[in-house]
């Protein structure tokens, strides 16, 4: 997503507004029915006259008082929704603020991860060095009150706005700890909260460093090299760069990052649209500063925006393997456009494309493309070296894997569930906060035994789930994964939790096993050729 900022338009809102409901209501002709029944025979009337027509009948015969205001509103905002594109958007003062601080990675509060768990807000994690941490607030305390409020219940996001305020304001923050009956309050100062856009840094083994990009935001460039420069010194001679679930962001910080790992006067990205300043090519500008670190790119189908321009653009040059899930496939880039007191104006002014031409937004059926409902056949490009790449339907990565399908007990055990996923998730979180307040867990290498599952199933039946108990037990490989998740987050952190995600990660295990001790980005290469060789020789019946 490009943000860029522009002055107010300064034309007379008259003929703005006029503008805008003449693109949305012009028709060439309109039938009226008035009070008594009678039709009118069409005319051809302008857009401008047609809008005023309609705006006068509302305002006069509606059934309800319509103010002037939120007729002109309602209009702007039909007609943005009828160009039947999800990224344009007007958007009102409060999301205007959410998406500048997902831009910037910043903003005022007090530093706490929450989530609902039993109708309790949680804190899942302090930011480190936040005024949350800093006061002693601890993974697993139940916000209870906020300045006297009590918040029993609140969605995390209505916690959230309450603990964010300017920057110096004081808030008063009542948490209930396990394993003690008094609340303990604390008062916080507010205070600029940046969140960093690498989530997470790790030397693995192999000599294999990871990175884990949470958006691309406008520091995104600087915090990643920062990061691959320290893995570096800690040895590591491989790269893995995580993108899943990130939802992009700015284009020109995917442009910065992706020069990271090309050569100068590589093509990054070009981008076409109606106005001439949508025209744009971008090619890299600096050498590389690891050419000789082999990259490893995991996607998903969360992988969106500029996270996909970063992995189309190292996959067209060779320089990384992609792994993992086809992504989202949102391949264009939208301006905002400030609008004078109300908001702003979220607007696609362009698609973008990959080095080699590829739109990676999703191809829709035609009838002439075979089968009705079927989609045409992606069109195929070739990469630097001349392997096969293909357009549309996002980035679909050199290695496929991921869990495209469901176990029929896992499968059983969510239908079972229903309604009441949430009240699952309670019911782990509850175990792993009980685990926590009793010290029950000294490594963060324990085992799940069936007396454990045997917990977590008492504490579903006590929040209202019913599921037969040969159902439960079928999917207990599941459950004791999630179980273990929730322990390790909130008995031994953040860290722990991931390093017990990655002994079932799929994806990562199977980029580690790619770049372990790799001499080059072709060997990394070569190797996978040779695995999808062994495998397919695997799967082919003997004669």
């Amino acid at each position: 997503m490009t943000v860029r900022t522009f002055a107010p338009l300064s034309r007379p809102r008259t003929v703005l507004l006029s503008g805008i409901f003449a693109a949305v209501l012009v028709t060439g002709a309109v039938w009226i029915q008035h009070a008594k029944n009678r039709v009118v025979v069409p005319t051809k009337i302008s857009g401008v006259k047609l809008f005023e027509e309609v705006r006068d009948q509302l305002a006069d015969n509606y059934v309800d008082t319509l103010s002037e205001a939120r007729m002109y509103r309602m209009a702007m905002e039909g007609m943005v929704r009828e160009l039947n594109d999800p990224y344009s958007v007007v958007l009102p003062p409060e999301r205007l603020t959410r998406l500048n601080e997902r831009t910037t990675g910043t903003y005022a509060g007090i530093g706490l991860q929450v989530d609902l768990r039993d109708g309790y807000v949680v804190v899942v994690s302090p930011l480190p060095g936040g005024p949350g941490e800093q006061a002693g607030i601890l993974t697993g305390d139940r916000i209870i009150e906020i300045d006297g409020k009590a918040v029993n219940g609140w969605a995390p996001d209505e916690v959230q706005r309450l603990l964010r305020g300017a920057p110096g304001s004081k808030v008063k923050v009542t948490v209930q700890r396990g394993g003690s009956e008094a609340p303990v309050s604390f008062t916080l100062t507010r205070s600029a909260i940046h969140q960093s856009a690498v989530r997470r840094a790790a030397v693995m083994p192999g000599n294999v460093g990871y990175v884990e990009l949470r958006v691309f935001s406008d520091s995104t460039e600087d915090e990643l090299r920062v990061a691959i420069a320290s893995l570096v010194r800690f040895g590591v001679r491989s790269l893995i760069i995580d993108v899943r679930a990130n939802p992009g962001g700015l284009l020109e910080e995917g442009v910065r990052v992706s020069d990271l790992f090309l050569d100068r006067g590589q093509r990054i990205v070009s981008t076409k649209g109606r106005i001439a300043d949508s025209n744009k090519e971008y090619d890299d500008q600096a050498p590389q500063l690891w050419p000789k670190l082999p990259i490893a790119v995991l996607v998903d189908d969360k992988t969106a925006s500029a996270a996909e321009l970063l992995a189309g653009a190292l996959q067209d040059h060779d320089r990384a393997i992609i792994v993992g899930l086809p992504t989202f496939g949102k391949g264009s880039a939208q301006n905002v456009y400030p609008l004078e007191n109300s908001g702003a104006l979220k607007l696609t002014t362009a698609r973008w494309y990959t080095p080699v031409g590829r739109s990676i937004s999703k191809l829709l059926p035609s009838s002439d493309d075979g089968p009705i409902g079927q989609p045409p056949k992606p069109p195929e490009y070739k990469t630097d070296s001349g392997r096969t790449v293909v357009g549309g339907g996002g980035i679909i990565p050199d290695i496929l894997v991921g869990d495209t399908t469901v176990s029929p007990e896992n499968l059983a055990f969510r239908h079972a569930l229903g309604r009441k996923v949430g009240a699952f998730h309670d019911a782990l979180a509850s175990f792993a906060l009980r685990a926590k307040t009793t010290n029950a867990f000294r490594s963060p290498t324990f085992s799940i035994t069936p007396a454990m599952l045997n917990d977590v199933y008492d504490r579903m039946l006590a929040r209202g789930i019913s599921i037969p108990r040969g159902t439960y037990d079928a999917a207990s490989p599941l459950v004791s994964r999630l179980l273990s998740y929730e322990i390790s987050r909130y008995v031994f952190g953040t860290d722990a939790e991931f390093q017990r995600k990655a002994l079932d990660d799929k994806a990562l295990l199977t980029a580690q096993r790619l770049l372990a001790n790799a001499e080059s980005q072709h060997a990394v290469f070569e190797r996978a050729k040779q695995q999808a060789q062994q495998q397919n020789q695997r799967q082919t019946p003997a004669p």
